[in-house]
């Protein structure tokens, strides 16, 4: 069976963090993991985002959020249990991530006011 990896804190990136948060359905199984009161196996991010994923892209996506430091993964028999690393990363990126999530969850319960604050924030600029 194949090691899986996970990078040391010291070589986690932001720019790491932000490609694994491009993708709406990772930063949505980023954000139920940390709000989850235990770890979770993939299957059970088989339906997200209102759809029903691939067994292949959900492991891409998790593959995606391990290798920027984001979860740990740990196999159990033949599942893969998933928890997030925030109190690994709190130190190193202080409140990055959680700002990052609070903005997402924010424009998940009200796009129209984010996309009105956009709007305003753009016509200031202009």
């Amino acid at each position: 069976m194949r090691v899986l990896y996970h990078p040391p804190v010291e070589e986690i990136t932001v720019e790491g963090i932000l490609h694994a948060f491009s993708d709406p359905v990772r930063i949505e199984i980023y954000v139920n993991l940390a709000t989850a009161e235990c770890a979770r196996n993939c299957s059970a991010f088989l339906n997200i985002q209102k759809r029903t994923l691939p067994k292949s892209t959900l492991s891409q996506h998790f593959r995606i959020l391990r290798e920027a430091g984001l979860i740990r993964s740990e196999r159990k028999g033949v599942e893969l249990i998933n928890s997030t690393r925030c109190a690994e990363l709190k130190d190193r990126f202080g409140p990055m991530i959680l700002s990052i999530v609070e903005a997402y969850s924010k424009q998940q319960n009200d796009p129209a006011q984010t996309s009105q604050t956009l709007c305003q924030e753009s016509n200031l600029q202009t």
